[in-house]
């Protein structure tokens, strides 16, 4: 994975709410909308971009480009890793993080919130393995090829969970 090296990835954050205080998880999504990292902080400063690009960069490699909203922090990482030229900021060009957050949402709402900032970092990531898993890029491929690989998804699951 690391010699795919135009990968274009997509950074966000978004807020969570363990024991009724924000705490922020950052995401950093590839260009076909899996999940690469995840990372809870309890600030979203000057301090977290950079700790959390630190750790995706070392586990996936140097993108191409990569997209982020206005936030400020993201640009002060971005100088401080040496990564400026690569940055993209425009209205629309972070919508493939945006949609991550949705299944994330969805499984939140479904388990009642969280307690605790480490069962919060320990589901996001587990839950970006299993939704990476499953996320089948359905509109790319016609109706048989999806069925064969998602049974293929799920007989692994089934062999893995046995």
């Amino acid at each position: 994975m690391r010699g795919f090296r135009h990968w274009r990835w997509h950074l966000d954050e978004m807020y969570v709410k363990v024991n009724g205080e924000m705490v922020y998880l950052w995401h950093a999504v590839d260009q076909e909308g899996e999940i690469l990292e995840s990372y809870v902080t309890k600030t979203r400063d000057k301090i977290a971009a950079p700790t959390f690009m630190k750790k995706a960069l070392k586990r996936h490699g140097s993108p191409e480009s990569i997209a982020t909203d206005g936030l400020r922090t993201y640009g002060a990482a971005m100088d401080e890793l040496g990564n400026r030229a690569k940055q993209e900021i425009g209205r629309w060009a972070n919508n493939r993080v945006e949609n991550s957050h949705l299944p994330f949402r969805r499984r939140e709402r479904a388990m009642l919130r969280f307690r605790q900032i480490r069962s919060l970092q320990k589901f996001a990531s587990v839950h970006a393995n299993v939704h990476n898993h499953f996320a089948l890029e359905r509109h790319l491929v016609d109706r048989q090829t999806y069925k064969e690989k998602r049974s293929a998804a799920f007989a692994e699951w089934h062999s893995l969970m046995s």
